[in-house]
């Protein structure tokens, strides 16, 4: 597909070597020359012409002209400005469900079932100015987390203008009722001290009651390097007390709020009356997040990435420290990523890293006396 020599990948078995692009249930044609991106009622209709090589699009959008690169498939978007000039792309499936993307940091800012319920937790006071990531949604922590390099806090992938993927690597191709996009974001000399060069590509695909996000990060340096990889997701809850995470139990575990002293989980389940900072290593490839008063169960399942944050800032200190988080927000909201922290992905020249991240829902809880949580964490199939 376009000359372009595919890396060995490591992390999870290669997947097949057809190129997929698709998008609302059908695969594309390599021999369509034309795309054509919908916009929002009320705004425009965009022309692409690849075979010209130019794009006439309203005004607004000539920030990320460069962003919409030529592909050789047809792939209709849904893209808008919101309010805070902001370009997102929007995901829709036939039953209607829907996710919302911008192309800054790639952060998935909302995804609503079938009901209209916004899954995702997103704050009020969430900073919206372009150059930094918003507290919530779904964002990518890459190719640093925290304070464990010199780079900017949690990596530099959610601070960035990411693209569309015209050339995305091959994958298994999507079913018919789902919805996906491409994104890319390529190094540009960004490390501080030591400059890499790499591309990060996510595919984000959306179905009934389903969202997969497959990152794939590309050594195309000389050198060989390391990154920590980190999918961080602010998943919406009834209220925090009434949370119960299971699949975690008997794990070690870094408690940040002692110094990142290590613990063996001794509960069967992990529950909230306090804050709580932790990553949980080894765990299993599925978590399952119960709010007991919504009767809603996420399973979230995850391959090549061992480790899983937990956090809750919960009420007080932290909570009101955190400029971008409402005083009484944390009650609605908790943080579980998918994660390698512990030891670092090393990349030769021309390999390449995939992880895999599924989150679904399961309208049961404890409450219904309908959820047993073995049958959530071992019945379903592995992730990929």
């Amino acid at each position: 597909m376009g000359g372009r020599p595919w890396p060995r990948v490591i992390g999870s078995a290669s997947w097949n070597s057809k190129l997929i692009n698709t998008s609302h249930s059908k695969t594309k044609r390599d021999n369509h020359k034309k795309a054509s991106h919908h916009i929002s009622k009320g705004s425009f209709y965009a022309q692409l012409d690849w075979n010209k090589n130019k794009v006439k699009m309203n005004p607004f959008l000539s920030n990320i002209r460069a962003r919409l690169e030529p592909t050789t498939a047809t792939v209709p978007l849904n893209i808008f400005k919101d309010k805070d000039g902001m370009p997102r792309i929007i995901l829709t499936e036939p039953k209607g469900s829907s996710a919302e993307v911008l192309l800054y940091g790639a952060q998935v800012v909302s995804w609503k079932n079938q009901k209209k319920e916004e899954l995702l937790f997103m704050s009020s006071k969430a900073n919206r100015k372009q150059g930094i990531s918003m507290r919530g949604g779904i964002s990518v922590c890459f190719p640093r987390f925290g304070d464990m390099s010199s780079v900017e806090q949690d990596g530099l992938a959610r601070n960035r203008l990411w693209s569309l993927d015209r050339d995305p690597s091959p994958l298994p191709p999507s079913d018919n009722n789902q919805s996906c996009v491409d994104l890319i974001m390529k190094s540009t000399g960004v490390y501080l001290k030591t400059p890499r060069s790499f591309e990060l590509r996510l595919r984000i695909s959306l179905s009934a009651g389903k969202l997969i996000l497959i990152p794939r990060v590309r050594n195309i340096d000389n050198k060989a390097f390391s990154f920590t990889f980190v999918m961080s997701n602010y998943l919406s809850v009834s209220d925090i007390s009434e949370v119960r995470i299971e699949g975690l139990e008997t794990l070690d575990y870094f408690d940040n709020l002692m110094n990142r002293s290590r613990f063996t989980e001794q509960a069967d389940a992990i529950t909230f009356d306090g804050e709580i900072d932790r990553v949980y290593l080894r765990s299993p490839s599925k978590i399952a997040i119960i709010d007991h008063e919504k009767k809603r169960t996420f399973v979230l399942q995850k391959n090549a990435m061992p480790d899983a944050g937990v956090w809750n800032p919960w009420i007080k200190k932290k909570a009101k420290a955190l400029a971008d988080l409402g005083d009484d927000e944390y009650k609605y909201m908790i943080y579980v990523n998918s994660a390698a922290i512990e030891t670092p992905i090393v990349l030769k020249p021309s390999e390449e890293w995939k992880g895999y991240q599924e989150i679904s829902t399961v309208s049961s809880s404890y409450c219904s006396g309908q959820l047993d949580p073995r049958k959530v964490l071992y019945s379903l199939h592995p992730p990929c």
